[in-house]
């Protein structure tokens, strides 16, 4: 009689079959373990590689905006085409009004790309979503480089338009690649995609939105689509193991197992995942943790960096954007490690506390020393607060910059996560938005006790990390029965159970206040 095991293979082929019904459960993958191959797995593939870097120049595309536009702002030819002149005829300015809606416009748009991105990348696929969505980035640029005096109001259309692919791609990114990457370096890839505000806008589009038709798929979206096939090759490409290697059987029973939940709730609408089991809680949690990932104060440092600059003897207002924008790349890179070595909870409160710190000391400065009308004469405080402003994006770069959205791409079950993962980044978008365009008028206001404001929400951040954000320990990250990232279930609600063997990894529990969770991995 044909054995269990025989039946994943055609007869005198050794091909997996094609067939659904003759996968292996848990049991089987005991029982007949060793008829795999277990060899080591490549730490990281040249399609990995590849597929990372093409699909991270979507993280590039929406930290690109925050670095560059102040920056333009204040350029004399902008101010003279589209400002208002002032009374004594000679110069140019922005009103507040406008000058926040040629900010804050873009990030309306992304509100709403962000919520309309998951509905696509079900129905069409992440690769040809991601495109379809540069091709909407390209058009609003070029709205935005076409625009000639005085039609200021064609620079806002334009950056609403590239708002909308912007806001997609913040879903479509992260989403891909968790679906995408193998386990072991999923954390640190998703890191590594955020925000890196240097180069040229349109080749990184470019690179996008080509490079995302080069690759497959995710695999579970071609699962899900009934392409079993191509969701093979597509792991064994990325995992650079063979057909017959363990973990592909592992990750495609750990697939199939999620698929065919879904499908036994496939009468489901959407709004039934605010009523699901766990799913308030994550919803909330997500939103939060976006709301306060834009309340870190990172715009803020951004906004004044020219002023504080100046009293450095930076007279050029690029420059200040430019030492940034390298220290936030330098951090970016930092956030490979911290991500996977510190794990997303510690991170998160110890970055959380160091800008939390560097706010209150900028504020204090900033209100209490620099001469904001005329920086130049006191450069002390100008350098004091140059030298705080680093060290706070340094923070900002390697914790809350590219963490939020590591954690944010893992807390969702996949039945929910591409609309889950949208709610959370429309939260994001909705504060951008908020803070672009009351910034100038609140500054004016508390000038440079902003920072203060920061500082206390940099504060509620650390209390929500530490009461809803949990670090799991698992071993053997494919088992069947085991979720997206390697957590089995039944464990989201159980605590310190016994272990025998662990490999560190984190996520987010929704139902738990603080603990470390311990799984359960029993050797057969």
């Amino acid at each position: 009689m044909e054995s269990k095991f025989e039946k994943l293979f055609v007869k005198g082929t050794g091909v997996p079959s094609k067939s659904l019904d003759n996968r292996l459960s848990s049991d089987d993958l005991v029982e007949f373990d060793e008829g795999f191959v277990d060899t080591p797995i490549p730490t990281l593939t040249w399609r990995s590689f590849a597929m990372g870097l093409s699909v991270s120049m979507g993280g590039f595309i929406f930290g690109y905006d925050t670095g560059q536009i102040a920056g333009v702002l204040e350029s004399d030819d902008f101010r003279r085409r589209f400002g208002e002149l002032e009374a004594s005829g000679e110069t140019y300015h922005f009103s507040r009004v406008r000058a926040g809606l040629i900010v804050a416009l873009l990030s309306i748009g992304t509100l709403i790309g962000a919520l309309v991105a998951a509905p696509f990348a079900d129905r069409f696929g992440r690769k040809w979503t991601m495109s379809g969505f540069c091709v909407i980035i390209i058009v609003g640029v070029i709205v935005q480089m076409t625009s000639e005096y005085p039609k200021w109001y064609q620079v806002v259309l334009g950056r609403w338009v590239a708002g909308l692919g912007v806001g997609a791609l913040s879903v479509l990114v992260p989403l891909y690649q968790s679906e995408s990457a193998p386990r072991h370096i999923r954390g640190a890839m998703i890191s590594g995609a955020w925000r890196i505000p240097l180069g040229i806008t349109f080749i990184r589009i470019l690179i996008l939105g080509i490079g995302a038709l080069l690759f497959p798929d995710s695999p579970r979206f071609d699962y899900r689509a009934g392409r079993i096939d191509k969701a093979k090759k597509s792991l064994m490409r990325f995992y650079g193991i063979p057909h017959n290697h363990k973990q592909l059987h592992l990750e495609l029973e750990g697939i199939r197992e999620k698929y065919e939940e879904d499908m036994a709730a496939q009468d489901e609408r959407w709004y039934h995942m605010f009523s699901a089991p766990g799913m308030k809680h994550r919803l909330l949690l997500g939103a939060t943790l976006h709301g306060l990932h834009q309340l870190t104060g990172a715009n803020f440092f951004f906004y004044t960096a020219a002023t504080v600059f100046r009293g450095f003897g930076v007279q050029n207002r690029y420059i200040s954007q430019v030492i940034l924008g390298a220290i936030d790349f330098g951090g970016s890179c930092l956030s490979l490690y911290t991500v996977e070595n510190f794990g997303r909870r510690k991170s998160l409160i110890v970055g959380a506390i160091w800008m939390s710190v560097c706010c209150a000391v900028y504020a204090s400065i900033g209100h209490f020393e620099l001469n904001e009308a005329m920086p130049e004469l006191t450069p002390g405080p100008g350098r004091a607060m140059v030298v705080v402003a680093c060290l706070f994006m340094l923070g900002f770069a390697s914790t809350w910059g590219p963490i939020v959205w590591v954690i944010i791409a893992e807390i969702y079950p996949s039945r929910y996560r591409a609309r889950a993962m949208g709610l959370a980044t429309a939260s994001n978008w909705l504060w951008n938005f908020l803070l672009a365009f009351f910034t100038p008028f609140i500054t004016e206001a508390i000038d440079f006790r902003y920072g203060y404001i920061f500082s206390g929400c940099l504060f509620v951040g650390v209390a929500t990390v530490y009461f809803g954000v949990i670090e799991a320990c698992v071993f053997q990250p494919g088992q069947a029965g085991m979720n997206h990232q390697g957590i089995p279930r039944r464990s989201l609600v159980k605590i310190k159970l016994p272990i025998t063997m662990v490999l560190p990894t984190h996520a987010i529990f929704p139902n738990q206040v603080h603990a470390k969770i311990q799984i359960v991995v029993r050797q057969h």
